[in-house]
């Protein structure tokens, strides 16, 4: 241990009634019932199951979806293990209801105390720990390890200044790193970057990017062919938007309408929480509006706000073309794999440093295109949607770069396994 991680652990006992209060009024605004918030202080819901356990853990939704699909791939190659997802966010936990596999089920992560990771590593015992992106938790990482949990860091990657701040604390973040048998980078600077702070050549290496190989979300078969019914003029979809986003996608839709008769407009917040601040904003430029989180048919109005939670498939299924927020703001850009799914192009923003080489992949492959604002976003809508050849290519792209990537899960669950203590007879992944 190191002086600054003892520390950690000091301040993390003193401020530990604190985070309780504020994880807890935030996991209650978002409807989540005080049994299952009580997992956030290592309080199962759940028994654990028969047989060595692979314990998932991530952060919020974008990353708990993008490891279901290596789920799968490992619970295959394992007949007798079974999986736990964990992650902290409300709506992670609604969306995972749906979609996780089978053998699999969903717990909130504890917080990152010494008594809450105490309850949770004594009842759920992971044989193999696989953490996903940058959620290093100091205290999760040394307790499970300790507790004899085998651990991976998969699709890891960390921004220039979360590598900038641990520069300052590097014997403990290489501490950290020593915990883990296993890590694999999403990107070349984040390989770079932990070399740099002392990491392990022989546990640390670029691997493929999980999120390219994300599994399409579900459809609900009847909802699509009602909602194709009800939206059959020309559409197109604003999905994951941020705060200071709908303005810009709104003035780009009514620009683009001018070009477009009948033109309809799909919006899907990042977070559906701000539902009704967003269907003001629409009122206040005299939009048609109708609400599907308050049941209401789409009829004849111009613009469908899509807040719920767990329908991107029906969305990115009805929508030829979409924009993806946290682009125009400063959210750092979503990943585009999910829409490619469904050969769904993508208008994407200047701001995507969270995705840098993913869309320079897309934009250059013509599965995606840069606009630098509003008036730009509403010029390429029109342009696509009365262009059937240049559409058509988009899709067909994006389609292409879905399919490229998908093949590499394999080969990353192979590694996990042969890294990870053996949990069970192996059987061969087909």
């Amino acid at each position: 241990m190191t002086p600054f991680y003892r520390f950690y652990c000091g301040v993390a006992t003193v401020a530990a009634p604190l985070a309780w209060r504020r994880v807890r009024a935030k996991l209650t605004a978002e409807g989540i019932a005080p049994a299952r918030i009580r997992e956030r202080q290592g309080h199962a819901t759940l028994p654990r199951p028969e047989g060595p356990l692979f314990w998932f853990h991530a952060a919020s939704v974008g990353e708990s979806v993008s490891v279901l699909a290596l789920v799968e791939r490992m619970l295959a190659a394992r007949p007798g293990a079974q999986a736990l997802v964990t992650s902290g966010t409300g709506g992670a936990a609604k969306v995972l209801a749906d979609r996780l596999p089978d053998r699999t089920r969903h717990q909130f992560a504890p917080l990152d105390t010494a008594a809450a990771l105490r309850r949770f590593l004594r009842h759920w015992q992971p044989d193999a720990g696989i953490f996903v992106e940058s959620e290093l938790w100091p205290q999760m990482i040394v307790r499970a390890r300790a507790a004899g949990t085998r651990l991976a860091l998969v699709n890891a990657r960390m921004s220039k200044g979360s590598l900038r701040n641990w520069g300052r604390f590097d014997d403990t973040f290489r501490f950290l790193l020593d915990q883990f048998d296993l890590v694999r980078t999403q990107d070349r600077a984040t390989l770079d970057g932990l070399l740099a702070l002392g990491a392990d050549p022989a546990r640390v290496a670029q691997g493929p990017n999980l999120k390219a190989m994300i599994a399409p979300p579900p459809v609900d078969a009847a909802e699509l062919k009602l909602l194709r019914a009800a939206l059959p003029g020309p559409l197109w979809a604003a999905a994951a938007t941020h705060a200071g986003e709908e303005e810009q996608v709104l003035e780009a839709h009514i620009a683009a309408r001018a070009q477009v008769p009948g033109l309809r407009l799909l919006l899907i917040p990042r977070h559906p929480d701000r539902a009704e601040d967003i269907a003001r904003l629409v009122r206040d430029r005299g939009l048609g509006l109708a609400q599907r989180s308050k049941g209401e048919a789409p009829d004849e109005a111009e613009v469908y706000l899509a807040d719920t939670f767990g329908e991107m498939g029906l969305w990115y299924s009805l929508a030829p073309l979409a924009f993806l927020g946290g682009s125009l703001c400063d959210a750092g850009g979503h990943t585009p794999y999910e829409p490619a799914c469904f050969g769904t192009p993508v208008l994407h923003g200047p701001r995507y440093a969270n995705f840098a080489e993913t869309y320079a992949a897309f934009d250059g492959a013509g599965a995606a295109l840069e606009v630098p604002d509003a008036r730009a976003l509403g010029t390429q809508v029109a342009r696509l949607l009365t262009d059937e050849a240049a559409l058509t290519a988009a899709s067909a792209a994006t389609r292409a770069l879905s399919a490229d990537q998908r093949g590499g899960l394999d080969a990353v669950a192979q590694e996990l396994l042969d890294s990870l203590a053996p949990l069970s007879a192996p059987a061969p992944l087909v």
